[in-house]
């Protein structure tokens, strides 16, 4: 999904960016506190990965800001401040989740899959199931029946996003918004051209991508229009 690391430290930065982003996440990295809360006011995340220690604005005043707006986005701390009461206080301002410096990568991926998996399916489990298309968040693999299929990075993100709401009709300019970060410049017909390869690549299923004219495209579990 789409994610805003903020994170100050070159290196820690460049790896997690490079990790979620190798799966098809679209990540967009803020290395200043109020660079991200500015980035915030006018850009909607699926998480937010958030250090504690930052210039500008710190981390818990960020997060202070974000559940004041209302937002409810799942948000993960990053700190090397171990201590009982920062976690706590991370907690009471609305954190979903903390993780201690210095952290296995594996882990960290874990906890994220935790936190969207929540926020988009609300289910107990890494499985996504539209119809006889099954997506696996972990392994990032999918298979129509028993028949497992390869797709690229961008189309199981695209799949990802559409069969976590079956049913509901995403408009162009929020998968746009979604498949890609701040940093890439995607073509005025690139969502098209990711639902035309998703489709082909889905031919056989039971589960089809419709076209809603003029707002946009929905997965129909059943291939019903």
């Amino acid at each position: 999904m789409r994610i805003l690391l903020v994170e100050d430290t070159h290196d820690v930065g460049e790896a997690i960016s490079r990790r979620f982003g190798a799966v098809g996440h679209a990540v967009d990295w803020a290395t200043d506190g109020e660079e991200a809360a500015a980035i915030l006011e006018f850009t909607r995340f699926d998480l937010v990965i958030l250090d504690v220690m930052l210039p500008g604005l710190d981390g818990f005043e960020i997060l202070r800001r974000i559940r004041l707006a209302g937002n409810a986005v799942p948000v993960l701390i990053l700190t090397a401040r171990s201590e009982i009461d920062d976690r706590v206080d991370a907690l009471d301002l609305g954190a979903d989740d903390y993780l201690v410096k210095p952290f296995d990568f594996r882990e960290l991926e874990a906890r994220a899959r935790v936190l969207m998996r929540r926020a988009t399916v609300g289910e107990a489990t890494n499985v996504i199931a539209c119809g006889d298309v099954l997506l696996d968040r972990t392994n990032r693999s999918v298979r129509v029946g028993k028949r497992e299929i390869q797709l690229k990075r961008r189309e199981i993100t695209l799949l990802e996003i559409l069969a976590s709401r079956p049913g509901r009709i995403f408009g162009k300019d929020e998968l746009l918004d979604r498949l890609f970060g701040f940093d890439e410049a995607p073509g005025i017909n690139a969502v098209e051209l990711y639902i035309g390869r998703l489709r082909q690549k889905l031919e056989g299923a039971r589960a089809k991508i419709v076209t809603v004219r003029g707002v946009g495209y929905r997965l129909s579990p059943d291939g019903e229009d």
